[in-house]
């Protein structure tokens, strides 16, 4: 699915002289994409000349992402990754009905093959989330999940493995959501086709609090993004 390429202003939330937070918007590589012109870190070097991730997120997930603009901010800030002292919160709308409380799934992870990984308690690295539900619909659920490591999609292996796949996360498991599933008399015309309410997987990296070169910490939220908010709001309006 093609997007349209908002300016990179407008996706800033917070800016000071070492970093720039921003709210990645969803079908947006965060580094460089070989089937793709346009990436974020393209982007943001594009304003300010010095720019480097401090950390990705997966094309389809939409959120708040953090750059470094100067390297004793971007090595400050890989320790802190590297210490696991980052705090990440991501929410997701799951598949089935799941009472989550502080449920804390350590299941090591390996990759099994380009983009692809698993739960692998033989060969796999240390993994750990903890899991929280927030808000129970007819069909699925919005889970907070925050991950105490970085593997490559930690949560979403996760998830699947808890029965729980994400909504649209067809790699894992998870299905497209048509609103035909929840919506009594849904009706189409006669020659219209149902699309996907959503057309990714439906996970958002909702906030993030870290340490800054002062010493102060920083925390910042992004909203949800119009596709996250418009699948929340038929689940709510189709209980």
């Amino acid at each position: 699915m093609k997007n349209r390429i908002p300016p990179f202003e407008s996706l800033i939330l917070y800016e000071d002289d070492d970093h720039i937070v921003i709210d990645k918007p969803p079908f947006i590589s965060s580094l460089e994409d070989r089937n793709e012109d346009i990436n974020i870190l393209k982007l943001s070097k594009r304003y300010y000349a010095g720019s480097q991730l401090c950390h990705r997120l997966d094309k389809e997930t939409s959120g708040v992402l953090i750059i470094a603009k100067n390297q004793d901010a971007y090595r400050f800030m890989s320790r802190q990754f590297e210490s696991r002292t980052v705090e990440k919160e991501y929410h997701a709308v799951s598949e089935g009905l799941h009472s989550f409380k502080d449920l804390r799934l350590d299941k090591p992870i390996s990759i099994i093959s380009k983009g692809v990984a698993r739960v692998d308690p033989r060969y796999g690295k240390r993994s750990v989330t903890i899991f929280n539900s927030m808000r129970a619909f007819k069909t699925h659920t919005l889970i907070r999940c925050m991950p105490q490591t970085g593997k490559m999609h930690q949560i979403r292996v996760h998830l699947a493995f808890l029965g729980a796949p994400i909504t649209g996360d067809l790699v894992y498991g998870g299905k497209p959501f048509f609103l035909s599933s929840i919506k009594r008399n849904y009706k189409l015309g006669k020659f219209e086709e149902e699309h996907p309410l959503i057309h990714r997987l439906a996970l958002h990296a909702y906030r993030v609090k870290f340490k800054m070169l002062s010493g102060d910490y920083k925390e910042v939220i992004a909203p949800y993004p119009k596709d996250f908010r418009v699948l929340l709001n038929q689940l709510e309006k189709n209980l």
